[in-house]
């Protein structure tokens, strides 16, 4: 073991064990860049999933009820084809959306199928809330038949649904986020159990301020931070414990 100064620092170095620690250290670290790989992976395989399924959009009621769940991977931001018709006196505002730093709202429109009269909950994307007092949100309605193609939309499992006081007369109705349930009391139906949202150029498509491809890397991004970080302590776990850099982070004792 050598001992090693550069002015008041001083460490003690075993190379066989410093070694050690490299290895260990770069080890750890390379697992955090494999997670980061995996969710590029990931990320891509959904925009090239994307890119496919745009092309071959199915029918949204040839969509099999038990498929129809959060955990089905295969329903995350998938394509559909829908005809039918907008409710647009049943309109949903979602206050507090923002799009190129301008405060707005999220217009969410249901849309009555022609094929079996069902109810889909479609989002139309952003208008803004900057407005004249008394003025009412620019909903620009569409009032023809509709064929459109929409992206299914599914929630993170812990997306946290808030509470709206609402007054079930007036509409539009603006809600905090989108309450599925309190939704299907007022409509007194049942609906789609996602909303989902208008691909581009579509009839009745507003702004449309969310990313076409929203793959489920939180996890990845989760482990790579954390092998990172364990990748950090052991490099400065030995050298604390190698060196006298605590003492000199501490300071001089008070009085001397």
């Amino acid at each position: 073991m050598k001992t090693y100064k550069l002015g008041y620092f001083e460490i003690k170095i075993n190379w066989i064990i410093a070694t050690c620690v490299l290895l260990t250290s770069a080890g750890l670290g390379r697992l955090g860049l494999w997670q980061l790989d995996r969710a590029g992976d990931q990320y891509e395989q959904q925009r090239l999933l994307e890119a496919e399924s745009s092309q071959n959009a199915e029918p949204i009621e040839s969509i099999p009820l038990g498929h129809l769940h959060r955990a089905n991977p295969d329903i995350r931001n998938r394509h559909v084809l829908l005809q039918g018709k907008y409710i647009n006196d049943k309109t949903i505002l979602l206050p507090g959306e923002f799009f190129d730093g301008q405060i707005g709202y999220g217009v969410v429109t249901p849309l009555r199928l022609a094929s079996d009269n069902s109810l889909v909950l479609v989002n139309r994307g952003w208008t803004t809330g900057i407005l004249p007092a008394d003025t009412p949100p620019r909903l620009l309605p569409y009032t023809d038949d509709a064929t459109l193609t929409a992206q299914i939309h599914v929630p993170p499992e812990n997306a946290r649904v808030i509470p709206s006081d609402i007054d079930p007369n007036t509409w539009p109705l603006r809600l905090r986020t989108l309450e599925l349930g309190l939704i299907e009391q007022l409509l007194g139906e049942k609906i789609f159990p996602f909303e989902v949202r208008v691909t581009k150029d579509q009839p009745g498509t507003l702004v449309r301020h969310w990313p076409a491809v929203n793959p489920d890397v939180n996890q990845n991004l989760s482990y790579a931070v954390q092998w990172f970080a364990f990748s950090l302590i052991v490099l400065l776990g030995s050298v604390l414990f190698s060196s006298n850099l605590w003492a000199i982070l501490k300071g001089p004792p008070r009085g001397s």
